[in-house]
Formats: structure tokens, sequence, C-alpha cells
């Protein structure tokens, strides 16, 4: 099993209804969006999306709390 890695969204400017500024997204893994700069993440709607890397940035979390956290995004 992959391990998920966790952002907190730093800026929602452009995305008000789609994202919240500090909330903690599990990354949906995608190289291609990668390699383009960008992250895949669930978005408010439930549905996945692309996003710029840019407006988030990597936490590391205990790995308790990221247990449970993908728990509850599945």
């Amino acid at each position: 099993m992959c391990k998920t890695q966790f952002v907190i969204c730093l800026d929602n400017a452009a995305y008000p209804a789609s994202l919240e500024s500090r909330k903690i997204y599990p990354l949906i893994p995608d190289p291609q969006a990668a390699q383009r700069g960008m992250v895949r993440l669930k978005d408010e709607s439930g549905e996945d999306y692309l996003f710029p890397a840019e407006l988030f940035a990597p936490i590391d979390l205990p790995e308790g709390v990221a247990k449970r956290l993908r728990e509850l995004a599945a």
C-alpha cells in the first residue's frame, strides 16, 4: 500500500467554492499532473480535480492521524 500524502490549502481565492483555506486534503497520485505543477485531490464537491500545486503545502502527519484521515476519505 502506498502512503497517502497530505497537503494543506494555503490559498483558495481562485477556487472559493471548491477549496477551503487551511483545510487538509489527501493527494490522489497523478504523476502526469505533478509534472505540470498540478495536484489532484477531491474538492468540496467530492469529485477529484486538478489544482495548481502552488496553492498547497505538503504536510507530515503522525501515522495515527494520517490513518484516521485516510479512513475518513475512503
